[in-house]
């Protein structure tokens, strides 16, 4: 019964950060996200939910994966889940960075070490549990498409750097 509580803990932990980030900077994607010039190839606000919902879900799952193979959060652990927890961290930091403080800079240096972090989670991971890395595969494309529409949006409005 235990292992059932670890497995829906590790899967809904990411989806917390989401959740507030979304929750915190809601009011803000309609009065000023909407008015960014942004790319023809920019997702509809309505795929952004489904999306994350389902990538957090899948890396969630796939850090218990990782804290299960490694017989939980021993001397082992620390680097993969640490590059883990750092990169949650970061990805939980950029809504309140662009959407809250409507900081283009920070949330683009905020992005693109997320993509390192994520990476570096990715490589640690695949020597412990193939599945969990291939669970992060469709994150990091999301975060490509991300990290691509953060370096747009950041070039194509300049009055909204800092």
């Amino acid at each position: 019964g235990r292992m059932w509580a670890y497995t829906v803990g590790f899967t809904v932990l990411p989806h917390v950060g989401g959740f507030l980030g979304w929750f915190l900077n809601r009011k803000e994607i309609p009065q000023w996200y909407e008015k960014l010039k942004k790319p023809s190839w920019c997702p509809s606000r309505r795929v952004f939910p489904v999306a994350w919902t389902m990538l957090y879900t899948g890396m969630g799952y796939a850090s218990y994966l990782v804290w299960n193979d490694l017989g939980g959060c021993g001397s082992k652990a620390i680097v993969p889940l640490g590059l883990y927890g750092a990169q949650l961290v970061l990805n939980w930091a950029w809504p309140p960075l662009f959407f809250g403080a409507r900081n283009l800079n920070m949330a683009l240096i905020d992005i693109l070490c997320l993509d390192g972090l994520a990476i570096g989670t990715l490589c640690s991971w695949y020597r412990i549990n193939r599945v969990a890395a291939l669970l992060l595969l469709p994150y990091l494309g999301w975060l490509a498409m991300a990290t691509c529409l953060t370096i747009r949006i950041w070039k194509d409005n300049p009055e909204h750097k800092s």
